[in-house]
């Protein structure tokens, strides 16, 4: 595939003679849970369905009764969702955890022995993101 890009032409990496197929979901064939293809949507009734009870409150994503931590690698960290669910539509408790949240316990060994003025410093060198923090 090439891509023009003012007057020089990009040529972008593709699957092709990788001996891969091309994805054609992302995790799951479940049409409970993700929204279908966007030619789906717009080429029949059954995706544009799909689609509208998927995103129309009370028609959504069901999880099952119980709890769930479940972990994601991030930039910066281990991203985590935990989940509450009393088996309806809407969870009983959702929290995310941020990867900066762990990086904020060590800051505190980080600065003995500095300046206040090393704080914003100390930050950048750990990349902490300090919107992640107002808890």
């Amino acid at each position: 595939m090439t891509a023009i890009s003012g007057n020089s032409a990009v040529t972008c990496p593709t699957l092709e003679g990788s001996g891969r197929a091309e994805h054609k979901s992302i995790a799951t064939d479940e049409k409970r849970v993700f929204l279908p293809p966007k030619e789906d949507t717009y080429g029949n009734i059954e995706g544009l369905m799909q689609q509208f009870k998927l995103v129309m409150f009370g028609h959504g994503v069901r999880p099952p009764k119980g709890e769930v931590y479940f972990p994601v690698e991030g930039a910066n960290g281990e991203l985590g969702f935990y989940v509450v669910s009393d088996g309806t539509g809407n969870p009983y408790r959702v929290r995310v955890r941020p990867p900066c949240f762990t990086i904020m316990s060590a800051l505190p060994k980080l600065l003995v022995g500095e300046m206040i003025a090393d704080l914003i410093p100390t930050f950048g060198s750990v990349n902490m993101i300090g919107g992640e923090l107002d808890r």
